[in-house]
């Protein structure tokens, strides 16, 4: 929800004495606290600090902290909210209070932000340095020049995704958050840095310990990340979807939170997969090229089916089988595979060439025996006829089965129709009448016949296959 500006650090709210000062503890140790701070600091009977993991905050020993919140919490957004309470709570009891927080209280302060939205309270914001002033000098960049963003190493896969560099990740506070950055950098078909890109890693800016130095940005994870741990990166060389990422989080949370989605398994979605699908193809099936009438359908279609596929990825994940990522990353391998005529050196001059190169290669890459092997028994039975039609055409000459001599021509001049799409279809629903007629169910008796005809085409395939 967006706020109404306020005047430079204050916020107001109408009928309250309440109030709050909130000054920052700088990026490092008490020599960097301003005048401002120290003077506030002197003038406060009631003060609180976030927490007393921060090198400037032993000029607070008597303030309460929220150390404890942090502990007992079981998330993130339940300790800000938490704190804000506490807070409010305080002001109103004694009128002003003081409370101090790491570095700048308007750069990556959350607190501070629901702070400024709450009107139960006056807010004073008092400027300090931040980690980013030290950042931009040992790092030797001019971040308004060089376009830097400033991303949260908590949500990096979304916020940083859509991005081609620099970034600068803040609040990189643990081994967890660096091997999420890591993993992000690293997900999809095309890694977002090249394999010799090195990242610039700034630990404890301003401290006597401080750290600034270079690593290969496949190490990342390996390193000791604090709360004082930041990440530059300079360039990437491809970006993350962002769309795609935060739609991939959308999903997450809806599994965490909403009773819906958390009842759902891979079993109980099928029909819903199955609905959708048909959906697209009937969207599909209204779509005006030349117009452009329809692709606004089609595209709300294409969504919903791929919720379905975030959806099945998402379950697989909490189960501890695969991601998103993993699913992008196999069928662009797949494919890269699959059309060795365009990654390769094999010649493909027509598409029934690549067809055919198609299953050869699906056939050699699983195993398989024969190429009507992984036919899914499941499909419709026109289908799988056409299926099991397409596959034994894609066997080289030698393995093919003769034609099998039908008098089409004479069963269509019989009904009197031509040989057009309509006329086949009239030509099937006379068959399906037909069957209809006589007691006999029409799917059944295609896919028998085509089964048998599969274990007819399958039997001579292998049976004239050249031994190994």
């Amino acid at each position: 929800m967006a706020h109404a500006p306020r005047s430079p650090g204050e916020n107001s709210s109408v009928g309250t004495s309440a109030r709050i000062v909130v000054v920052g503890l700088g990026p490092g140790d008490t020599d960097l606290l301003t005048a401002g701070t120290l003077a506030a600091l002197d003038r406060s009977a009631v003060r609180f600090v976030r927490t007393r993991r921060h090198p400037a905050a032993s000029v607070l020993a008597d303030a309460v902290s929220f150390d404890s919140v942090y502990e007992t919490a079981d998330s993130m957004t339940s300790v800000y909210a938490t704190i804000v309470e506490q807070l409010v709570s305080a002001a109103i009891e004694h009128g002003t209070v003081l409370y101090a927080v790491p570095g700048s209280p308007l750069v990556a302060e959350h607190t501070v932000e629901l702070l400024l939205a709450d009107d139960r309270v006056v807010l004073e914001v008092l400027p300090a340095l931040s980690f980013l002033d030290l950042a931009w000098v040992r790092l030797g960049v001019d971040p308004v020049e060089q376009g830097v963003r400033i991303v949260d190493g908590h949500r990096f896969a979304v916020e940083a995704a859509g991005e081609r560099g620099p970034l600068l990740i803040a609040q990189c506070d643990s081994a967890h958050v660096l091997s999420d950055v890591k993993l992000a950098l690293d997900s999809g078909p095309m890694p977002s840095l090249d394999a010799d890109a090195e990242v610039v890693v700034l630990q404890r800016l301003g401290l006597p310990d401080e750290r600034v130095m270079r690593v290969p940005w496949a190490e990342l994870d390996r390193i000791e990340a604090d709360h004082l741990t930041s990440v530059y990166l300079p360039q990437l060389a491809a970006p993350v979807a962002q769309e795609f990422m935060a739609f991939v989080e959308l999903v997450a949370t809806l599994r965490a939170q909403c009773p819906w989605d958390q009842e759902q398994t891979h079993e109980s979605l099928r029909r819903h997969l199955l609905e959708e699908s048909y959906e697209v193809l009937e969207a599909i099936d209204h779509l005006d090229t030349e117009s452009g009438e329809g692709y606004e359908h089609l595209e709300e279609e294409l969504g919903d089916l791929l919720f379905q596929i975030l959806f099945h990825s998402q379950l697989a994940t909490e189960a501890g089988q695969f991601t998103i990522a993993d699913v992008a990353v196999n069928v662009h391998d797949k494919l890269r595979a699959r059309h060795p005529h365009v990654f390769g050196d094999v010649e493909a001059t027509d598409a029934d060439a690549v067809v055919a190169n198609w299953e050869q290669i699906k056939k050699s890459e699983k195993g398989r025996a024969s190429v009507f092997d992984g036919v899914p028994d499941a499909i419709p039975a026109l289908l799988y006829a056409l299926k099991v039609q397409k596959k034994a055409e894609s066997l080289p000459a030698h393995q093919q089965l003769p034609a099998c001599e039908v008098d089409l021509d004479g069963l269509l001049e019989g009904a009197r129709i031509t040989t057009d799409e309509d006329s086949v279809g009239t030509l099937l629903m006379a068959v399906v009448d037909l069957a209809r007629r006589h007691g006999i169910d029409p799917e059944t008796a295609l896919r028998t016949t085509a089964v048998r005809q599969r274990d007819a085409a399958r039997a001579f395939e292998l049976a004239t296959h050249p031994q190994a």
